[in-house]
């Protein structure tokens, strides 16, 4: 069931007190505070995602280049200047393209 935020409404405009509730998705959104009876309104909160779907660019880097070692791949990033640099694996420690 999820958590859903609301949120008091002043009479001044500013932002009032905030709450959460557990709510099955089919129930229509509170209109009042359950406890007091004011006036509120429901707050939208950005999704909670987790997984690796959910990790930054780094963290992904590192899982992904645990599992290629491990299944016995290794992996190279070009440095420059046509050089390339392992990054995991049981290959040489660079590689370099060859001269044309």
């Amino acid at each position: 069931m999820p958590t859903y935020v609301y949120e008091v409404i002043r009479e001044d405009g500013e932002p009032g007190e905030q709450f959460e509730v557990f709510q099955r998705m089919a129930e229509e959104p509170l209109q009042r505070h359950p406890e007091s009876g004011v006036p509120v309104r429901r707050v939208f909160q950005p999704p909670h995602i987790t997984g690796l779907a959910s990790m930054g660019k780094a963290e992904k880097s590192i899982k992904d280049d645990r599992k290629l070692e491990q299944m016995g791949f290794t992996k190279y990033v070009k440095s420059g200047n046509g050089t390339y640099e392992k990054v995991c694996g049981s290959g040489p420690s660079m590689i370099q393209k060859p001269a044309e």
